[in-house]
């Protein structure tokens, strides 16, 4: 593998989908890639492209090989077997790289740290104080400037891994966990700051768990599991994947979900509710009329999109 720069009913997805789009689309791209810790098999003949310009959501389980594959593209492991490759004329970007387990040098202070991390990214000796007062202010944190690494919070101290991915203005940033240990508006802060960093035309992989995160921030998704890929969509096209009718009555529908059950195999009944997908949601006029006739008030009927949390469940189940 070329190494990286320091720094720098768903429509189930085919294992090991691929990006169809141009070459020029494309940053990096993984070819029957294999990872092995000894007996452990952490990716098995994965086959990926992470598309330019996108913000990339990794999900998957814990043990799914979701930092294995962030630390093959960063450089800091080799496969087992395959090829990681950059699809840009085979130059690398330069990469940001946030790891999950943030670990300081304590006794250093917030600034003096990442002045270092500017030096080691080949940021200039002129422009490298201006540099790491810019990564400070762009992740909220130019208050602790000053103050030694031990004193921060777990909060602080994930936006100062931020921040120190950004130094050098790199093309591609890493991001595992980025917004782990934050309350609700440092949440919002670095989903806002993330977006910003999408518009300016950077390439953001980022692991997480948090699934309306991705939903918010994230334009492109990418499910793990057990070392495999299991689905991979623009999230816009997986989000109007399978639109649903769902239709609500006064009362609960245990005396009547096996007659609803027997229109049509994608009819499904919870609680108060008839769902209907793909082929039934052309019958829900025949729903409707069992329904009156079996003398239930209709409350609401709405056409209603899948979830991320649809999305992911199917994928790992």
């Amino acid at each position: 593998m070329a190494k990286p720069p320091p720094c720098g009913k768903l429509a189930r997805c085919v294992p090991d989908a691929t990006f169809s789009g141009s070459q020029d689309l494309l940053v990096i791209e993984f070819s029957q890639v294999s990872k092995k810790y000894y007996s452990l098999t952490a990716l098995q003949d994965i086959n990926l492209t992470i598309p330019r310009g996108e913000v990339v959501g990794l999900l998957g389980p814990n043990g799914a090989g979701k930092t294995t594959l962030i630390k093959l593209i960063a450089g800091i492991i080799n496969p087992t077997s395959g090829e990681v490759r950059a699809t840009s004329e085979g130059t690398w970007p330069s990469i940001g790289y946030k790891p999950e387990r943030l670990i300081f040098p304590g006794n250093l202070i917030t600034s003096q740290y990442l002045g270092m991390i500017a030096g080691l990214c080949n940021v200039g000796r002129e422009q490298k104080d201006n540099a790491v007062l810019e990564s400070l202010a762009r992740v909220n944190l130019l208050a602790a400037a000053n103050k030694q690494i031990k004193t921060l919070s777990k909060g602080m101290r994930q936006r100062l891994g931020l921040a120190q991915a950004i130094i050098g203005d790199p093309d591609l940033l890493l991001l595992d966990e980025p917004s782990s240990g934050l309350d609700p508006e440092g949440q919002d802060e670095i989903q806002t700051f993330l977006e910003e960093l999408r518009i300016a035309g950077k390439t953001i992989l980022m692991s997480t768990h948090q699934l309306p995160e991705v939903t918010k921030v994230c334009t492109y998704l990418i499910i793990l599991k057990d070392g495999k890929v299991l689905y991979q969509n623009p999230m816009a096209e997986a989000l109007t994947l399978r639109p649903h009718v769902a239709i609500q009555v006064d009362r609960p529908l245990d005396g009547a979900k096996q007659l609803l059950m027997m229109v049509h195999n994608d009819i499904t009944v919870d609680g108060n509710e008839v769902i209907l997908r793909d082929e039934a949601i052309g019958m829900r006029r025949q729903v409707l009329s069992i329904l009156i006739n079996q003398g239930f008030d209709i409350v609401r009927v709405e056409q209603r999109r899948v979830t991320l949390a649809e999305i992911y469940a199917e994928a790992i189940q």
